[in-house]
């Protein structure tokens, strides 16, 4: 199991040009037909209700249709490995305080993402773009479970 390092949530403009053939989706298409997530619930709940802060879910179905597919999906970043200007790796998750302030979403609603040109951690507090070739893999780490995986080309600033 890799070690991931603490959580914090990344952006700016550190990208290459989009790519032509990349497919614009949202969270909704990681969500097979029929799978209905967990309600996203303040952190004052899981503050009051401490055996309910962890993951949920974790068997939770992928769409395999977008296994292989280039797409650009916006998200927050939460660090797991980088080098000492940027951040390498990271889980890109559907919104602000996923796996930091409250318990991490589902599976299929998490993205581990590769990206060898880093994100300069001087960026580290809104949404992005992100860019690349998805995979329907399921991916374990000390902060969650993941059900696809991505090799970044880009990353940028959400516009």
């Amino acid at each position: 199991m890799k070690k991931w390092l603490s959580a914090a949530v990344i952006s700016s403009v550190f990208s290459m040009p989009a790519l032509a053939d990349a497919e614009k989706i949202g969270w909704k298409d990681l969500l097979p037909e029929g799978f209905t997530p967990p309600p996203v619930r303040p952190q004052s709940y899981y503050d009051a209700n401490p055996e309910a802060d962890k993951q949920t879910h974790l068997d939770a179905p992928v769409v395999e249709a977008l296994n292989g597919k280039t797409v650009r999906i916006p998200g927050y970043v939460v660090q797991l490995e980088g080098n000492a200007d940027a951040v390498t790796e990271f889980l890109l998750v559907p919104y602000f305080g996923a796996c930091i302030h409250v318990p991490p979403p589902p599976p299929n609603q998490i993205i581990h993402v590769v990206y060898e040109e880093g994100v300069p951690y001087e960026h580290t507090y809104d949404a992005v773009w992100v860019e690349g070739t998805l995979k329907t893999e399921r991916t374990e780490g000390e902060l969650a479970v993941t059900g696809y995986s991505m090799t970044a080309s880009s990353v940028e600033v959400y516009q």
